[in-house]
C-alpha cells in the first residue's frame, strides 16, 4: 500500500517566506525615519501649544523650534527647512520634506511627510 505525502514542500516555503521576510525588512528600515517624523510632529504641537497665545513673532516662532528640535535630538529637518508664513491673524508653521531609507544596494524606498500647524487661530493639520 502506498502513501500519499501531503503538505508544503521546501521551495513552497521559500516562495511564502521571501516576500514576507522582503516586507519585514523594509519595516526595520522605515522604522527610524518613521519614528523621526514622529518627534517632528511632536515638536511642533509643542511650539503651538507654548506659543497659543498668539501674539507670537516669527522670530520667536523660530527660537522655540530651534529649542524643541535640539530638545527632541532632531537632525533634519533643520529649524531652516520649517517653514513660518503669515496666515491673517495667526502663524502656519509647515514641515514638508523627503527622507529615504536604502533598501538593497541602490534600491531605496523615498517617503514624503507633510504636518502643518496654525498658531494664534484656526486648527492644525496632518
Amino acid at each position: 500500500m502506498r502513501s500519499k505525502q501531503t503538505g508544503v514542500t521546501f521551495i513552497g516555503w521559500m516562495l511564502l517566506l521571501i516576500p514576507l521576510a522582503i516586507c519585514l525588512y523594509a519595516a526595520l528600515r522605515l522604522t527610524p525615519i518613521y519614528l523621526n517624523y514622529m518627534k517632528v510632529a511632536r515638536t511642533l504641537e509643542q511650539v503651538k501649544s507654548e506659543l497659543k497665545d498668539g501674539g507670537a513673532s516669527t522670530a520667536a516662532i523660530r527660537n522655540s523650534l530651534e529649542k524643541h528640535l535640539d530638545i527632541e535630538q532632531v537632525e533634519f529637518p533643520s529649524v531652516k527647512d520649517i517653514k513660518i508664513t503669515r496666515n491673517g491673524k495667526g502663524f502656519d508653521v509647515e514641515a514638508e520634506y523627503d527622507d529615504q531609507a536604502p533598501l538593497f544596494s541602490n534600491v531605496f524606498v523615498l517617503v514624503t511627510f507633510h504636518k502643518t500647524v496654525t498658531l494664534g487661530g484656526g486648527g492644525a493639520s496632518d
